[in-house]
Parts: C-alpha cells; structure tokens; sequence
C-alpha cells in the first residue's frame, strides 16, 4: 500500500543560503533548534504556520520547500 510523504529541502536550501545556522533559522521561524533539527531531518511534519515562517525567513515559496512524494509501505 502507497502512503503520501512529505518531503522538505529546507536544510539544502539554508546551506546553499550560507546566511543562517540552523539555530538562526529555529529563532526567525519561532521554534527550538531541535525542532528544527527534526524538520531538517525529516522526522517531524512541521504546521503549516512554521512551513511559512521557514519560507519568509528563507526568502523562498512554501512549495520549492516542501511536497507530497508516495511512498511505498
């Protein structure tokens, strides 16, 4: 059975930035730097209030950071 994911490039796209650390980008975006850590990693599915505040503070669109991918279970 397929599930839906969803898929981030926000660590790939603060590094090509080379303008903020992962705890500057946790602090303009309102949430800890290990929930940023999670979100980089993949492992946590941020609100749709922090997908936009991670795109302001990123200077990007919410979908260049983040889509749907199926998934084999």
């Amino acid at each position: 059975m397929k599930e839906i994911v969803v898929r981030n490039s926000v660590k790939v796209t603060r590094v090509e930035q080379g303008l903020l650390t992962q705890g500057e980008l946790a602090k303009q975006a309102g949430v800890t730097r290990q929930t940023m850590n999670l979100i980089e990693a993949q492992k946590y599915n941020p609100t749709i209030k922090v997908c936009l505040q991670i795109a302001a503070v990123l200077n990007t669109s919410i979908e260049k950071l983040f889509w749907m991918e199926e998934d084999e279970a």
